[in-house]
């Protein structure tokens, strides 16, 4: 069994945003097709494009569609075959190093110079530490064949 095929709709051409994100919807399935996929992961991903393809409402709920069931795609394949796309990690690791690393950094300068008004200074700090993490990680995915040749803007 193999992945469908988006439909082409004339009314995409006028939309720029929709056009867009209809583009790199289709680069994700180009990408899906490449790699070997289970059968029942196989299903949701069609019933997905089904839905997509027989969508009537107008081109800003379709394009709220088309961004929900690529963010669950990507979910789904990250959860089961460990597939991501490019710059997946250092996009999730940029928060999380801010928020981990960052904060209690910007503290212990504040803390420790007297000022809290230092407490900034630790932010940028954990966002370079947590974008070395992601990129590191990333780096291993690309050597293990786990990623996709996509990115996804957020």
């Amino acid at each position: 069994m193999e992945i469908k095929e988006l439909t082409r709709r004339p009314s995409i051409e006028q939309d720029k945003r929709l056009k867009k994100s209809y583009a790199i919807f289709e680069n994700l399935i180009d990408e899906l097709k490449k790699k070997k996929i289970p059968g029942e992961l196989l299903n949701s991903i069609n019933q997905d494009i089904e839905e997509i393809n027989s969508f009537s409402g107008s081109n800003k709920d379709l394009r709220k569609r088309i961004s929900k069931l690529q963010s669950n795609i990507l979910k789904l394949i990250e959860k089961e075959l460990k597939l991501v796309p490019k710059n997946f990690y250092r996009n999730r690791w940029l928060a999380i190093g801010m928020s981990a690393f960052g904060i209690p950094l910007g503290v212990a300068f504040g803390a420790s110079l007297g000022n809290m008004a230092f407490l900034g200074i630790g932010i940028p700090i954990g966002m370079v530490i947590g974008m070395a993490v992601g990129d590191g990680m990333d780096k291993k995915a690309f050597e293990e064949g786990r990623q996709l040749n996509l990115e996804i803007p957020y």
